[in-house]
């Protein structure tokens, strides 16, 4: 599909395209394998269209009329899991035009339907609708920023409390596995971003790229706030392995202190387990219960020093 703005929006074919007037336009990779010639497009980025790329980090190339990339686009529900769309964007004079690699779910298509609808038709021009698509990708990310410094707080206030369970450290690696999901996606709008203020090639009028600007800058917020988050479940890791530390440490000192309470019971039955001819204790008709009253005195009076020390 492709949308014209001359004074007023209008959906045409191809056969239509002006390059004298600003076009937005979604198309899927095959398509684009036949409008490519007409538009000037190199023929390897055509085939990086082919199929999706697993990667963010995939750079943006400039050539002299237009600048090409991939962007896997990932977006958080409270109801779902990330589910990565990947898309491939052409900037061009006068021309802005995503490419279908993996839309699942038509997602990014209704992205591109709401940003080339945003302005009104004699105001839209090809920064606006830019910017307007790149904000759309972010929408819902404050909340799920939000949401996942909320899930922190709470699982801060398990540790405290010392009321964590045995998915505690699944769900803190899973929030940090998210958070550096998010973080290289926005490193990836930031290489776009910074390549479009470039304008090396011209394509923009200098004059608009204010609103570039105001999509980096959201974005490079957004960033800061994930990556703090992340530290915050960092520490918080490191916090919930210190509790356990300590109650490793508090059973290993219970344990110490009844080893040193009842050790000594050890060696006064070793002693007289040798039945020795001449131990008197033998055939002492109160032996048996001299025995019994010594380890009950001894393990009182050691009892009384730990307690003393407040070893426990």
């Amino acid at each position: 599909m492709f949308f014209q703005f001359n004074g007023k929006r209008r959906e045409i074919p191809f056969s239509d395209f002006d390059p004298a007037l600003f076009t937005a336009g979604y198309v899927t990779a095959g398509e684009l394998a036949d409008i490519a010639p007409a538009l000037g497009f190199a023929p390897g980025t055509v085939e990086a269209c082919g199929k999706a790329n697993h990667y963010f980090r995939s750079g943006v190339e400039v050539y002299d009329d237009y600048t090409f990339t991939e962007l896997r686009i990932t977006q958080f529900s409270e109801e779902s899991k990330p589910a990565p769309d990947c898309v491939a964007l052409y900037f061009k004079k006068n021309c802005f035009l995503v490419v279908d690699v993996e839309d699942r779910d038509g997602s990014t298509r209704a992205k591109f339907l709401s940003a080339v609808n945003r302005y009104a038709p004699a105001a839209a021009t090809p920064e606006k609708v830019v910017c307007a698509f790149l904000d759309a990708l972010l929408s819902g990310d404050v909340q799920f920023l939000e949401k996942t410094g909320m899930e922190i707080s709470e699982l801060e206030t398990d540790v405290v409390n010392s009321d964590t369970d045995k998915d505690f450290s699944i769900d803190i690696l899973e929030i940090k596995k998210e958070l550096l999901t998010i973080h290289n996606y926005y490193e990836q709008l930031l290489d776009i971003t910074e390549a479009l203020e470039e304008n090396d090639n011209d394509i923009f009028v200098s004059d608009d790229l204010k609103y570039v600007s105001n999509v980096a800058a959201k974005i490079r917020r957004l960033r800061e706030d994930a990556d703090a988050l992340f530290n915050s479940a960092v520490h918080l890791q490191d916090a919930y392995q210190a509790s356990l530390d300590l109650k490793l440490n508090n059973s290993m000192k219970f344990f110490t202190v009844l080893s040193s309470i009842f050790f000594p019971l050890t060696i006064i039955v070793g002693w007289y387990g040798m039945n020795f001819v001449n131990m008197p204790e033998l055939k002492w008709k109160y032996g048996y219960v001299y025995v019994i009253l010594l380890s009950l005195a001894v393990s009182g009076l050691l009892t009384l020093i730990a307690k003393k020390r407040k070893w426990f």
